[in-house]
């Protein structure tokens, strides 16, 4: 089967992070609060001619999708030109596109950005602050789920508009539980339920396992072990200090570790790519995934399931890896005004289901629920309604500063080495964590 470009957007957030968070660093024009002294927009003329410039990091058929809403966009407002590029040879290679894009002064208008990148990007002075225009009630910012709206938010500071929405939530095979004669997963289940059943599933002569996690150290590596940190009362940071060492964040990981080195009923996926194919060739009979993985499910034509995650006391959380538009000032009121009046009319409840509806993502907003467009979502992606409900278990967000890559790599590799039997779960926090300090305590 084929990967698609979003099945797999989840795992490659931190290639090049700690290079291009230095060059960032570099540029920075005194960071995000010497920009709050005045509003980039004042002296908008909406009847002015301006052209400006919508890098939109997606595919290929997705490229085509944006480039006909741009031209709705404009069909409608005549005096506005909108140059539509993906920006980079891949959405990955964006970050280091728009840093040499700030040293040179060649940075578009908008661009499309992973969420893990939203604090280094805050910090370099040349995001504008959306804080008051969201804050009309005429934009809806309440209707975009919290975890997203924090995402965007960097000191009080809104430097772009969400552009996705997911989250992560337990997906099975309904044939391998049928084989093992064991009960569904359930929206009730515990993580001993989990193990349990994953434990079952496995037949490693069959090259069968009963679920799966990434050890590559990325960000995919990383955010799986968020939702049992919170749920199990825990913090990523305390202020500015990592605190995913704590006691919650030990028991999640030795979970996790009792899984992949105690019982082997886990799947190691070395690359990031390997788990969720395997997983629709049956190999596998769980994997906590989100939305984007329906899209390769459906081309597979597998049969599946979709619950929350399993939780610990009741507390089912799941964490919400949301994406946005970043908003640049060029020092251009005319500019400035024109990108978030083209923004605010591409996440508006008719125009996104024009768009991430229409490409296979989880609506923006939650009065899309009751489209058509978002009937025809769910019809045509089962799990589709599960996922949407399931936002309202991401509670919480990644923590939005410049220094949250090179600290979730430092995690990510503490993760690997401890689900390959090379470290234990409270060493190999510890030490993630004390790499961690001095990185963000200069964000």
């Amino acid at each position: 089967m084929t990967v698609h470009t979003r099945a797999i957007r989840r795992t490659r957030l931190l290639a090049g992070a700690a290079g291009v968070a230095l060059l960032l660093g570099a540029c920075s024009s005194g960071g995000s609060k010497a920009d709050d002294t005045k509003d980039a927009a004042d002296g908008y003329d909406p009847a002015a001619q301006v052209t400006i410039t919508w890098w939109t990091g997606q595919t290929t058929e997705a490229e085509a999708t944006a480039e006909q809403l741009a031209a709705e966009y404009t069909k409608a407002h005549p005096n506005v030109t909108i140059k539509t590029s993906t920006g980079a040879s891949t959405t990955d290679d964006l970050l280091t596109k728009l840093s040499a894009g700030f040293t040179g002064g060649s940075y578009p208008d908008i661009s499309y950005a992973y969420g893990s990148w939203a604090g280094e990007l805050a910090t370099s002075g040349k995001t504008q602050n959306l804080a008051k225009y969201v804050a009309d009630p005429s934009f809806g910012w309440q209707e975009i789920p919290e975890a997203a709206r924090s995402t965007a938010t960097y000191d009080g500071k809104v430097i772009g508009v969400p552009a996705l929405v997911d989250n992560l939530a337990l997906i099975y095979n309904p044939k391998l539980f049928d084989d093992a004669k064991i009960p569904y997963p359930t929206d009730q289940w515990s993580w001993d339920d989990y193990r349990a059943a994953a434990k079952k599933l496995t037949n490693t002569a069959q090259n069968q396992y009963g679920s799966a996690y990434s050890v590559s150290g990325s960000e995919d590596t990383t955010w799986h072990l968020w939702p049992m940190l919170w749920q199990r009362g825990g913090k990523i940071l305390e202020g500015k200090k990592p605190a995913f060492n704590s006691d919650a964040g030990v028991a999640a990981l030795e979970l996790l570790r009792a899984m992949a080195v105690d019982d082997k009923s886990m799947y190691l996926d070395q690359t990031d790519e390997k788990y969720v194919p395997l997983f629709a060739d049956g190999h596998i009979g769980m994997i906590m995934s989100g939305p984007w993985t329906l899209l390769d499910l459906k081309e597979a034509g597998l049969e599946y399931g979709v619950t929350q995650l399993p939780g610990h006391n009741g507390d089912h959380q799941t964490v919400s890896g949301p994406d946005l538009w970043v908003l640049f000032d060029h020092a251009d009121a005319n500019r400035a005004g024109a990108s978030r009046d083209f923004i605010k009319w591409l996440t508006s409840k008719e125009t996104d289901a024009k768009w991430n509806l229409a490409i296979g993502n989880l609506p923006l907003r939650s009065s899309e629920q009751g489209t058509p467009e978002f009937a025809s979502y769910v019809k045509e992606y089962p799990g589709g309604q599960k996922f949407f409900d399931n936002l309202a278990n991401a509670k919480q967000a990644r923590p939005t500063l410049a220094g949250y890559e090179e600290m979730s790599r430092n995690v990510g590799d503490a993760i690997a080495k401890v689900l390959q039997g090379a470290a234990k779960p409270k060493e190999a926090l510890d030490d993630a964590a004390k790499k961690s300090v001095g990185v963000l305590e200069d964000s």
